[in-house]
């Protein structure tokens, strides 16, 4: 196998050729996370016979230019496919791949660039769609953790430090609680003039619209405790290529390399093999037209196909403590623990479900209705669900937080969803669900005063009711035994 590294458009390229005598089909992969890092994925695709190639994007490690996260990665990828495709180890035909923010670089290749510089396949792992996608939950509220993490680390430097928030941290435990957020990086003691911008992108969902025009076969990658699994599901579920899969684990950002604690050994999958074995079929047409694919379910050692969903159902719930309650952005709900308080005044509402008398197989979409009001013009309105398992141990399985505008002190009924569940719960589970008005730092505070919570000054205490009759929590849940099914088979035929 041949390497040898170049510049394409002044971009630093490391490409690697299979033995033996060309042309032959190619990958690529462009990231802002260091090229040098998928050596070993490059040898992998060369040794099935691929081209690989990987790029650091404009700004980031080898390449030279200003990094502007988002910005360039249309342009910037429209040439290096050209490029590729006018090599003599080229046979012309290409795959687009990447995970996180490589992945949204493959798609803006399929989705946005010209014709001739387009891939003729896209492998997307965990997808960062764009700057609003990442930034925002579909209701506006802010993702604070997480962006100050990724800001932090790589946010308008050339290289990365992955452990930067969690050194600043370490310096300053308080350092997301002071005000205003937009003042981060003083506090982080480095310019990152990008860092206000972010917060001005407020329109999600634009690559999921532009994914109804593609025209080439999509595997989508996620896992069930990644960040950006509603992301990954909606780019499968509106993909208009002739075919598109999804596999989904029970699994975090690293996919395999981070599994979560309901994932089992079943679960376990080679995925440089599969993808290998997936784009030679995307590129010769074999694979069959539809969307299809597999989603492990977690507590179990079962893979189900991507199609499966449960029926809803509502548990009965129990009012324990917080039909009135004071969401007090000065002491909010913390997004990093699952402790309850057992006394005082009420930061939360919590009800409980009895013991299920059964093992239960959650798949599908989770909601809760509310009735309820808040003293004040903004509020969000967070719900976490929790398992409590029969040996006494607390396990997170979905949260949804949404921001509503309603008029102070008037009752409203709304809905929260809480993304998707594909999950098993042993007999004897029971279901903690928590109603508040913060869930911090994963997101930011809302102020409860109407201002911007990344620019707010000031923070005002806002009363909340909710009217325990009038919540419901609502699951999908499989009425029968599952089909189980082999994610490779539903991924290659």
């Amino acid at each position: 196998m041949t390497p040898f590294t170049t510049t394409v458009e002044g971009l630093a390229t490391d490409v690697r050729l299979p033995d033996g005598r060309g042309p032959f089909p190619a990958v690529l992969v462009r990231t802002p996370y260091d090229r040098l890092r998928h050596r070993a994925e490059l040898r992998g695709w060369a040794r099935r016979g691929f081209a690989a190639v990987a790029q650091d994007v404009r700004g980031r490690h080898g390449s030279p230019g200003e990094w502007r996260p988002y910005e360039n990665e249309t342009a910037d990828g429209a040439a290096t496919a050209r490029w590729i495709r006018r090599q003599p180890f080229s046979d012309g035909r290409l795959v687009a791949a990447g995970g996180s923010y490589a992945a949204h670089c493959a798609l803006v290749l399929a989705l946005d660039a010209p014709g001739d510089a387009r891939p003729d396949a896209v492998i997307a792992a965990v997808p960062a769609l764009g700057a609003a996608d990442t930034a925002r939950e579909p209701s506006g509220v802010e993702r604070l953790a997480a962006r100050a993490g990724w800001w932090a680390a790589h946010g308008d430097r050339r290289d990365s430090d992955a452990a930067a928030l969690d050194k600043a941290l370490a310096a300053d435990p308080g350092l997301l609680t002071h005000l205003p957020p937009a003042d981060l990086p003083r506090r982080l003691g480095r310019a990152l003039p990008s860092w206000p911008g972010l917060w001005h992108h407020r329109e999600r969902g634009r690559l999921i619209a532009r994914a109804a025009d593609a025209r080439v076969p999509l595997l989508a990658v996620g896992g069930h405790h990644d960040h950006f699994t509603e992301d990954t599901v909606a780019l499968w579920r509106h993909w208009g290529g002739p075919s598109a899969r999804l596999l989904l684990g029970p699994w975090g950002h690293g996919l395999v390399t981070e599994p979560g604690p309901d994932a089992d050994p079943a679960h376990r999958i080679d995925l440089g093999d599969l993808y290998v074995r997936w784009a030679r079929l995307a590129l010769t047409g074999d694979l069959a037209p539809g969307i299809r694919g597999a989603i492990g379910l977690g507590g179990s050692p079962l893979w189900l196909g991507a199609g499966t969903e449960g029926e809803p159902y509502a548990p009965r719930l129990r009012l324990l403590r917080g039909a009135s309650f004071t969401a007090d952005p000065e002491h909010p709900v913390s997004s990093e623990h699952l402790t309850v308080p057992a006394g005082g005044t009420p930061d939360r509402c919590l009800l409980v479900t009895p013991p299920l008398p059964r093992p239960l197989d959650v798949v599908g979409p989770v909601h809760v209705a509310l009735r309820a009001a808040a003293d004040t013009p903004s509020a969000d309105w967070a719900a976490r669900l929790t398992a409590l398992t029969p040996g006494g141990t607390a396990r997170r399985l979905a949260v949804g937080v949404t921001r509503r505008a309603d008029p102070p002190g008037r009752v409203t009924g709304f809905t929260v969803p809480l993304g998707r569940l594909a999950r098993r719960l042993p007999a004897g589970t029971r279901l903690r669900l928590e109603i508040a008005g913060h869930h911090f730092p994963a997101h930011a505070r809302n102020p409860h005063t109407g201002e911007d919570p990344i620019g707010a000054p000031r923070l005002l205490a806002s009363r909340r009711d909710v009217d325990p009759a009038g919540t419901r929590l609502r699951l999908s849940v499989l009425r029968s035994r599952p089909t189980p099914t082999d994610p490779a088979q539903e991924i290659l035929r």
